[in-house]
């Protein structure tokens, strides 16, 4: 099944309180599942990446195997792709999290 998923974060004042969400669309852009979680105190890459994991998440339960992953995180998309090298311990295990899910 094929698929597109949207996901995003944020943290007001970086660090501060923050949240994740997804949307999960099917090729026809009916949505499949729309998906928020909060964090507490994290930053905005956390937020970012925690996105990303709810996203994946959600389409491995749902057997999706062609998935279109959309993010306005450069940092994020950067260092899944593997250019950028991640610095901050605090996001290596999400990092690893994400791409054990992709």
């Amino acid at each position: 099944m094929k698929a597109v998923l949207y996901a995003d974060g944020a943290a007001r004042g970086n660090p501060g309180p923050a949240g994740s969400g997804a949307v999960l669309l099917d090729e026809s852009g009916t949505p499949l599942a729309e998906l928020t979680l909060s964090l507490g105190h994290a930053t905005n890459n956390v937020a970012e990446y925690n996105a990303l994991i709810l996203g994946l998440e959600e389409a491995r339960r749902r057997g999706i195997d062609d998935l279109d992953v959309r993010m306005d995180s450069l940092l994020v998309v950067r260092q899944m792709q593997g250019p950028w090298k991640i610095k901050h311990p605090g996001l290596k295990p999400l990092a690893l999290r994400a791409g054990t899910l992709l």
